[in-house]
């Protein structure tokens, strides 16, 4: 059975979680990878009760160690690593702390280096391809006031991302970004912020499952035909 790593998983309604339900249904392992032993734990037993296969695995992304851990757990039979992991540090620039920004750097952009290092090494020491996906947003493309440090860290990313992608490819490693353009429909807003999540209303949300058919497209891509990058938001949103 292939296996799939997939980082940054949260709540059970979330991105990160849907994605682990999808290539488990895809017939990959799953190594489920966040900071939080519980949440890991449901995602787990979803996929499980569903007929998947899954594990969870408590790292740090920013923890080189941590990170190479996590790509040993997955071992030679590794197919797809998702980087779904970010954050989002609002804020005005002259009132912000430089551990602040630091950290908004080292969680978009320092952990997507170590988790695609880690991919591309063990790939070439396999001497075989695999698919690197990092997740995008709003900030990957544009600055905005307010989000300087979330701007600047997923554009640092998206750059990284693309660098590789080029680096690599004659590796047989289809390295891909996904920009997740405006809100999620998911438990982080519908119960995190459910003023907003009414206001926004579900057309004013991105579906999950049309974010995770973008990963599977890219996951599925024939290596004569590869994208980069692919841009998913609502009908609503503006860009």
């Amino acid at each position: 059975m292939g296996k799939a790593i997939v980082a940054g998983v949260g709540p059970l309604e979330g991105l990160g979680a849907s994605l682990c339900a999808r290539f488990a249904e895809q017939g990959l392992h799953v190594i489920a990878s966040g900071r939080t032993q519980s949440k890991l734990e449901k995602v787990v037993q979803r996929i499980e009760s569903e007929g998947g296969s899954a594990e969870a695995f408590v790292a740090d992304s920013t923890d080189e160690a941590a990170t190479e851990a996590l790509f040993d757990k997955a071992g030679s039979e590794l197919e797809l690593a998702i980087y779904n992991t970010g954050n989002n540090t609002p804020g005005r620039i002259s009132e912000m702390t430089s551990e602040y920004f630091e950290q908004s750097w080292r969680v978009c952009c320092l952990g997507g280096f170590l988790f695609g290092r880690e991919a591309v090494r063990r790939w070439k020491a396999a001497n075989h391809g695999g698919t690197l996906l990092f997740t995008g947003a709003s900030a990957s493309l544009r600055g905005r006031a307010n989000f300087g440090a979330f701007n600047s860290s997923k554009g640092a990313l998206r750059n990284l991302a693309q660098a590789m992608a080029k680096e690599y490819a004659s590796d047989g490693i289809h390295i891909g970004h996904v920009v997740v353009d405006g809100p999620i429909g998911g438990e982080k807003i519908i119960k995190g912020i459910p003023e907003y999540a009414e206001k926004l209303g579900q057309e004013g949300m991105i579906d999950l499952k049309g974010i995770t058919d973008a990963f599977s497209f890219l996951y599925h891509q024939p290596k004569n035909a590869w994208t980069f990058e692919l841009d998913v938001r609502t009908s609503k949103e503006k860009w």
